[in-house]
């Protein structure tokens, strides 16, 4: 493929517009599959090995990261990570374009976060085809166990996902958001300071 063809798909990519696993092809040596195969295997005990996997997979990565293995990434390269970032086993990036992680966020295990959908009609899915929008979720957002972000939303800063939930569009700052698809359940307001704590 002609570079003029690779901008033109390219930015087909960035209207969220289909495009076809062929015409994308080229992107692929920005795939780190053979590192993520590799941090997968790391023991407990090699937290140098696992860093410096992670600064290799990801298009950038914080301070003080932690990532439980397993996990799956179709590129790896086109995640970016904020500093304090927790993220439990079996989270899934399918990051065919970006998906940008602030500081002090927090993902509970088998969350899924898809920048990439398929058209309804089985004909525009030949090849492959799919549209992919980018997936932005501020700092210290906490998402519950096995919830999916979809592709395009961005969560709010602060913001709660229940588990389980889909999340389908924006989530706005400070808010608990749960079901499928996710909807506002309700505001975190300083009364939240006060759950959980010891009582006499």
């Amino acid at each position: 493929m002609s570079q003029n063809n690779e901008e033109e798909v390219l930015a087909r990519i960035a209207k969220g517009l289909v495009y076809t696993e062929t015409e994308a092809a080229f992107q692929a040596p920005q795939r780190r599959t053979d590192e993520i195969f590799e941090y997968n295997r790391t023991a407990p005990s090699e937290p140098d090995k696992r860093r410096a996997l992670l600064e290799a997979i990801f298009g950038s990565v914080g301070e003080r990261t932690v990532l439980l293995p397993p996990f799956a990434a179709g590129f790896g390269s086109k995640v970016h990570i904020g500093d304090d970032f927790f993220g439990n086993v079996n989270l899934t990036f399918v990051d065919d374009v970006e998906i940008r992680i602030g500081d002090g966020v927090m993902i509970a295990p088998s969350v899924t976060l898809t920048t990439t959908g398929h058209p309804v009609h089985p004909a525009r899915r030949a090849d492959f085809g799919r549209f992919s929008e980018p997936i932005v979720i501020e700092d210290k957002v906490w998402i519950g166990s096995n919830a999916v972000i979809l592709p395009g939303v961005r969560i709010g800063h602060g913001s709660v996902i229940g588990a389980g939930s889909v999340v389908s569009r924006d989530v706005p700052p400070m808010v608990v958001a749960v079901g499928t698809p996710a909807r506002v359940l309700r505001a975190i307001t300083d009364e939240d300071l006060k759950s959980r704590t010891a009582q006499a």
